[in-house]
């Protein structure tokens, strides 16, 4: 019962930290960090990503464009780049890992220590992989704030507010720390034995193995 206890938690950890890397992948290019609401114009909505910024009118649609520079754009945005594809390319080392490290894999079964290396290594990374994702978020997040409530800027000047991007951001970094702490504290925690029968049974061979060897000796 224990043992089935640890494999569903297993499979909890690694789901949370499936879904929270690909809520990643999908933050790190969806081009709602940002939103920008004109005052002056209701049917025109101008929205920016870490990759390219777009505007989207009531008439026309959707129209994006790339950004021209990578060094022109703000270190807030810079940073997220660098942060979120590393975080990706960590989260998906950490799947990898963790995947080859569950119990329910008969892969290497005769490798338990292995195996429990693997499911710490990829806790690990993952967990590491969530933070990547909330820092750039967070650090995104503060700035618009900080921006918003700029007493420099004169009111009639838009400002920027949260983008979708930044509240799927949060949730793909809480999925991806909460996936990886449990599999990293499982892997951690001392593996509980199979059903006592078995153990029973391997015991009471064990000892008939031994009363036979003495039985030989003596007739010897």
């Amino acid at each position: 019962m224990a043992f089935t206890f640890r494999t569903a938690v297993q499979c909890v950890g690694l789901s949370l930290s499936l879904l929270g890397w690909v809520l990643a992948i999908i933050t790190t290019y969806l081009p709602h960090w940002k939103n920008l609401n004109l005052e002056l114009n209701e049917m025109e909505n101008w929205t920016m990503g870490l990759w390219k910024s777009c505007v989207i009118q009531e008439e026309v649609g959707r129209q994006c464009k790339d950004f021209d520079s990578f060094l022109a754009l703000p270190v807030e945005l810079q940073s997220s780049r660098i942060l979120m594809s590393l975080s990706n390319g960590l989260g998906l080392l950490g799947l990898l890992a963790s995947g080859c490290g569950l119990d329910c894999l008969r892969l290497g079964e005769t490798q338990k220590g292995l195996k429990r290396r693997l499911l710490i290594l990829g806790g690990l990374l993952l967990w590491t992989s969530g933070v990547m994702v909330l820092v750039p978020v967070s650090w995104v997040a503060h700035t618009t704030v900080q921006e918003f409530w700029d007493e420099t800027v004169p009111e009639i000047v838009p400002r920027w507010e949260f983008g979708e991007a930044l509240f799927l951001g949060w949730f793909a970094g809480f999925c991806l720390v909460l996936g990886g702490c449990l599999l990293h504290c499982l892997a951690c925690s001392r593996p509980v034995p199979p059903a006592s029968g078995h153990y029973a049974v391997t015991a009471s061979q064990d000892h008939c193995q031994q009363l036979e060897l003495k039985h030989t000796n003596s007739e010897i």
